[in-house]
């Protein structure tokens, strides 16, 4: 994918600012998802919550970008296959997590997978103390844990990190295999179709109810489909590199829209946490090789 030169200190020049706020927005709108989601958590639990949310994702997503059969040989579909558990485990995880923490808390901690992702693939000297930077900011987390933050929710927050983490990668594979960017677009069906068994169970009747239905609808859009478009094409106007610092401010935009919309109020010791992940993330990825930095 072509992407645009950068300025000598990696920056995007003046006119790459429609590309910068392309970005800026798909955060905002990836989070303004989270936010929404967590109105029906009573209703549908977070397994029926995921589900209404890929179902509608995938089926927009495959009406936009569709492979070609001839695309779909049988290590490619090994690879979409691989790619489409981890994005049902990635997004259950983290639904199971934001059930029980707050938004920004949740957020920062799934962050640990990029940033490992980036801190791993990355030669830089600065490397350790950008990792040093993000440790102290997921210790700073640690006296909560079982006293005011629920351990499991740390639990799912830290597995949804690591299927992040997978996600990268594979994303890689798939995106530059035969069938492109569709094969990101199978995999949403083939993770759809992964969490039916959970999403029922959780979700019961409540699934096929119209405010359900539009709510999960609406995450969908919020969550996956408008941030996927919004960085497809801020890729196409800016370097990896550059899409992925401006992605590190995820957990700082998480912590705002958890405030504003959901009246999560931080404490402070735990807003510095979530600016120590942000500084060691916008760091490290900095400095790191370009990885796909698309969220499904």
């Amino acid at each position: 994918m072509p992407a645009s030169p950068a300025t000598e200190q990696g920056a995007p020049r003046d006119g790459h600012l429609p590309a910068v706020a392309m970005v800026l927005g798909g955060i905002l709108s990836v989070q303004l998802g989270s936010a929404l989601v967590t109105t029906v958590f009573d209703d549908l639990g977070p397994g029926g919550a995921v589900f209404l949310r890929t179902l509608f994702a995938g089926a927009v997503l495959i009406a936009i970008w569709r492979p070609a059969r001839a695309a779909l040989n049988r290590e490619t579909l090994r690879v979409i296959a691989l790619y489409g558990v981890v994005l049902a485990l990635m997004n259950l995880s983290f639904y199971e997590a934001l059930h029980r923490l707050p938004l920004g808390i949740a957020v920062t901690l799934e962050f640990t997978g990029p940033l490992a992702v980036a801190l791993l693939g990355s030669r830089s000297r600065a490397d350790v103390l950008w990792a040093l930077i993000a440790a102290c900011g997921i210790l700073l987390f640690a006296p909560d844990i079982g006293d005011g933050l629920d351990p499991a929710g740390v639990a799912f927050a830290l597995f949804a990190g690591s299927m992040w983490a997978s996600y990268i990668l594979l994303a890689a594979r798939v995106g530059r295999g035969p069938a492109g960017v569709g094969g990101l677009s199978v995999a949403m069906v083939i993770a759809t179709v992964i969490l039916i068994p959970i999403g029922i169970l959780d979700g019961g009747t409540g699934l096929v109810e119209p405010a359900a239905l539009a709510t999960g609808f609406a995450v969908a859009m919020l969550s996956s489909a408008i941030p996927y478009v919004l960085e497809l094409e801020a890729l196409r106007r800016l370097p990896e590199n550059v899409v992925g610092v401006l992605l590190s401010l995820e957990p700082a935009a998480a912590a705002l829209i958890g405030t504003i919309a959901l009246g999560q109020a931080l404490a402070g010791r735990e807003l510095l946490a979530i600016a120590l992940v942000v500084i060691a993330s916008a760091g490290a990825l900095r400095s790191s090789p370009e990885h796909p930095t698309l969220e499904a």
